[in-house]
């Protein structure tokens, strides 16, 4: 009998359809998954972000062995798992009785850990197969990309549509006679309208996330995060019950209000399977054409189906597909040259007395998520208006949100976000005032400062703020046709105005930065 072959799975790799088992037999090969320090330990992540990979882990691993394969799982701070992949792998082969006629593992989905995969090659006999996970492959990515000025998902989200054929007629047309409805996507909620909000399926921790939880407890007690309660899904099938649970309950009000903000009310109508799916316990093909047959049943309005598939063959395959094209420099990005500290209230939902920040990021202690628009337009939003270093709030990002890994979190961050990548993957910053968040959450009611005010003590910081990143970053956003009106509007404020504008901003950057060095272009 041949030397078996030995099969590497990562920890975000969690699914029975990985393209490695097309190439490994149960008779013959084994399997090998690995805790090591530096995964657990480059960022700080999220408590309950480090027992929900660590338990889907070794739930897929016990799930493996019941279907017959040797599986060897080395448990992080025992004498087996070493600081690295590349250390552990080494002291695993070198204590294995039998060698291995050859080392396959799947394409890392971050760039970091495919480079530490890559440099197996020297010293072993390594396959690194494609992840076909994905409905896109980076080469159809680059190849589409090939010659464009601009890389717009849109256009990219319209190819991807007709390639799958999900919401697409018998003539090559979106169904319903457009390719988007994200106008139909933003409705308000408020305490006034009368809605239910359904309840979520809970799952009980299984014995296997009870010893994760109890290590994390023991061994990261300084990170930032609850872990209590933990009821999510650690395995395939919780996972899709989870899923069809949103599609009955929660699908139908998703489309409309998924751009809203309650305060209180942490998931609204979200569908929550990000981590899920970015661990590979869903697949998202098979999301989409769910979506896609309530809609045709007529279950559900063509909004909420093609608002919640556009966010997956959209922008879930646009953003890896800017990540591969543009990485290792686009972690470098930071075009308009922001330079300042991450405030404590990032981390300290008590260190603020701004109600949406407060809202937010209490939201993400509690349960390591929050939504799309909250990440964009209130912590983005905020850190994009003080010039936050891009590279410390990627690495906020990356730690505090289960769903985060850096080549969906990195373009999501720095491009969406900051705009630090100069406009590669948005047109424009996504920058605005108060009256937005005003307009799309009840979070002002609450709040200790006054959105109607623009500025002075009591002004909502992000009116004053939202004028003087337009104003100090003139040379490099002037040009932008997209906010050809603020830089009109910004021609006709008086010298007096614009001084009160100053005067807040710095009072505010003091406030909140109090000794540290702030950098702010002027």
């Amino acid at each position: 009998m041949a030397d078996p072959k030995l099969a590497l799975i990562l920890g975000d790799q969690l699914s029975h359809k990985l393209s490695i088992f097309d190439h490994i037999s149960k008779e013959n090969d084994e399997i090998l998954m690995m805790e090591v320090t530096d995964e657990a330990e480059y960022v700080k992540h999220h408590k309950k972000k480090l027992v929900f990979i660590f338990s889907a882990m070794r739930q897929f691993a016990e799930e493996l062995k019941e279907k017959g394969y040797k599986v060897h799982y080395i448990k992080l701070f025992t004498e087996e798992s070493k600081t690295s992949f590349t250390d552990t792998l080494e002291n695993f082969i070198n204590s294995h009785k039998q060698q291995f006629s050859k080392i396959l593992t799947v394409e890392a989905s971050e760039y970091r850990v495919l480079k530490i995969q890559e440099s197996w090659l020297e010293k072993y006999k390594v396959e690194i197969l494609k992840d076909s996970r994905f409905i896109t492959t980076k080469e159809e990515f680059t190849a589409w990309a090939d010659g464009k000025k601009s890389l717009l998902m849109e256009n990219f989200y319209r190819e991807v549509r007709k390639k799958t054929d999900i919401l697409i007629d018998i003539k090559g047309k979106p169904i319903g006679g457009k390719w988007n409805y994200d106008h139909d996507n933003r409705e308000t909620l408020n305490t006034k309208t009368k809605i239910e909000i359904p309840e979520r399926l809970d799952f009980p921790k299984s014995k296997i996330t009870e010893e994760v939880v109890e290590m994390i407890e023991k061994h990261f007690p300084g990170n930032f995060g609850d872990i209590e309660p933990f009821n999510w899904a650690i395995d395939s099938k919780s996972a899709r019950a989870a899923f069809n649970h949103f599609i009955e309950h929660f699908l139908p009000n998703f489309g409309k209000y998924q751009d809203a903000m309650l305060e209180g009310e942490a998931f609204i109508y979200h569908s929550v399977i990000s981590h899920y799916l970015n661990i590979g316990l869903l697949d998202p093909r098979e999301l989409c054409l769910k979506a896609e047959s309530e809609y045709m049943a007529g279950k559900v309005a063509i909004n909420a189906a093609e608002g919640f598939i556009r966010q997956i063959i959209g922008w879930r395959e646009y953003v890896r597909g800017i990540y591969w094209l543009f990485m290792p420099e686009y972690l470098e990005s930071n075009s308009l040259e922001a330079h300042n500290a991450l405030p404590e209230f990032y981390w300290d939902p008590e260190a603020t007395e701004m109600n949406c920040i407060k809202q937010v990021v209490k939201q993400t202690k509690e349960n390591a998520y929050s939504h799309h628009i909250q990440r964009l337009m209130v912590t983005g939003n905020l850190a994009l208006l003080l010039g936050v270093e891009p590279k410390q709030v990627h690495e906020w990002y990356l730690s505090v949100y289960a769903d985060a890994y850096e080549w969906v979190e990195l373009p999501n961050t720095l491009g969406m976000a900051l705009y630090a990548d100069g406009g590669k993957l948005a047109t424009k910053p996504y920058a605005a005032s108060g009256a937005y968040i005003n307009k799309m959450s009840n979070y002002c009611k609450n709040c200790s400062y006054k959105v109607t005010e623009k500025t002075g003590e009591a002004a909502c910081p992000f009116n004053y703020l939202y004028w003087d990143f337009i104003d100090r970053n003139k040379d490099e956003l002037s040009g932008n046709m997209r906010l050809r009106f603020s830089y009109k509007n910004l021609e006709n404020f008086s010298e007096e105005k614009i001084n009160e504008i100053k005067d807040s901003t710095e009072k505010f950057f003091k406030r909140i930065y109090k000794n540290s060095k702030i950098v702010v272009k002027k």
